[in-house]
């Protein structure tokens, strides 16, 4: 089933917009609101509902810690972001600088934590390596369950994925934006190389700029005007627990991770641990995501699923006159994987039964949208004038996801980048650079 989202109402479709963003995920939604802060008509169209797939579907946090060198910029960036937006928008996000707690008993493991720390330094990012007894102090796990250290993020925090996307959605319209639910994008209309509309079930809006921003159909989108995304559709399942003892805001164990929702419940699932399905645009893209299969294979089952016949990978084509997969599958919605979720239940009664006899109030699956090297494509489109795209987040786009879209936003405007848009250009994976994996 979903996870619970906050709901928002639709607008009437406009006949023309400065720009239209695709996507009403945390991304698609902060680019609307970066852009139409800056004066510009923007139109926000979502075949679903604002926050309908991973935006609402992930852990919430808004870190720092652990992440690679290239999206610390971003993260930097948007972690400044989080608190200006819910400030300048009236209404709570969830964002709390809860800090972030990493503890494990595996001493490659915090090695790799404490190598991470030289990245900090060079990015004025706040962490600090725990002991054995601090981190067991921390994190006090039952049946004598000892941690050999940990790390501590004290600036880092967390959101609310119920809340954010749908009320940053709010904030762009507070700003001029329109919003349109339930309304499929079909495809562009191409005048001489350069954007002149987006066709869309409900009509054609006439427009200059295009942002794709669509999550894991955006390979799929792009792919019906001969441009080339490399990007994977990834599954994990999480679950939410009824309201349990307070043992920190977010903490992360080799177990598994869980954060604290407001109403104190925790959304729990394993690190790492996914399905990548075996799909036509899977095999397509097979060769440039050799590197990341083999560095991180041991943590990710191989199966087929129904992503294999239908959805974003499967590589099908339409026709922009008539009902598309968009229209088809409204919301990604896949069932949560049974035995993840007996695993994960198992776990966290060994270490904090008092959370497992809260029970299990929801549970669901998420297909995470990640590039090769598991770094975001926030780009413009060469071989088409006026269209960019902010995607590809790779299981880190929620935390980033202000950032991801002042950065999109910068770049559909013509303004100068927030941050350097370099590491981020779709061309790397057509020009022959070295595709370097993502650390963590």
């Amino acid at each position: 089933m979903s996870p619970i989202i906050h709901h928002i109402s639709s607008d009437e479709l406009p006949k023309s917009a400065d720009v239209v963003v695709i996507g009403g995920g945390i991304v698609g939604a902060s680019a609307a609101y970066f852009l139409a802060r800056r004066g510009l008509s923007v139109a926000l169209i979502e075949k679903g509902y604002v926050g309908c797939e991973q935006s609402s579907r992930n852990w919430g946090w808004c870190r720092r810690q652990n992440r690679d060198a290239r999206e610390l910029p971003l993260a930097n960036l948007a972690l400044r972001l989080w608190e200006e937006l819910t400030n300048e928008i009236g209404h709570d996000l969830g964002f709390r600088r809860c800090g972030l707690i990493y503890a494990t008993a595996d001493p490659k493991q915090l090695a790799e934590w404490d190598q991470w720390r030289g990245v900090a330094r060079r990015f004025d990012v706040i962490t600090r390596m725990l002991t054995a007894d601090e981190v067991t102090a921390a994190v006090p796990a039952a049946g004598g369950r000892k941690w050999l250290g940990g790390v501590h993020a004290a600036d880092d925090g967390k959101a609310e994925p119920w809340l954010a996307a749908p009320r940053i959605a709010e904030g762009a319209r507070k700003h001029g934006a329109t919003i349109h639910q339930n309304c499929a994008a079909r495809g562009l209309d191409i005048t001489n190389g350069q954007v002149s509309g987006v066709v869309t079930e409900k009509g054609l809006i006439r427009t200059s700029a295009v942002l794709c921003a669509a999550g894991a159909w955006a390979s799929a989108f792009l792919r019906m005007h001969a441009v080339s995304l490399p990007q994977a559709s990834v599954r994990q399942t999480a679950l939410r627990t009824g309201p349990a003892p307070d043992f920190g805001g977010a903490v992360y164990t080799s177990d598994f991770a869980m954060t604290r929702r407001l109403d104190g419940s925790y959304t729990i699932a394993i690190s790492g641990r996914a399905t990548l399905e075996i799909t036509p645009q899977g095999i397509r893209y097979v060769r440039p995501f050799l590197p990341m299969f083999m560095k991180r294979l041991k943590a990710v089952e191989i199966g087929i699923g129904r992503s294999f016949f239908g959805g974003p990978d499967s590589l099908r084509r339409w026709h922009l006159d008539r009902p598309t997969p968009f229209e088809r599958i409204r919301v990604l919605d896949p069932a949560p994987d049974k035995r993840m979720l007996a695993t994960i239940m198992t776990r966290v009664k060994a270490l904090f039964p008092t959370v497992a006899d809260a029970g299990v109030v929801s549970s669901w699956g998420g297909y995470i949208d990640s590039t090769p090297d598991a770094v975001p494509v926030i780009s413009p489109v060469d071989s088409i004038g006026g269209v960019f795209v902010a995607a590809g987040c790779s299981g880190h786009g929620f935390g980033a996801g202000p950032g991801i879209g002042h950065l999109a936003a910068d770049l559909v405007a013509g303004d100068a980048a927030s941050v350097d848009p370099t590491p981020f250009r779709m061309s790397r994976f057509s020009d022959r650079s070295k595709i370097e994996v993502g650390a963590f």
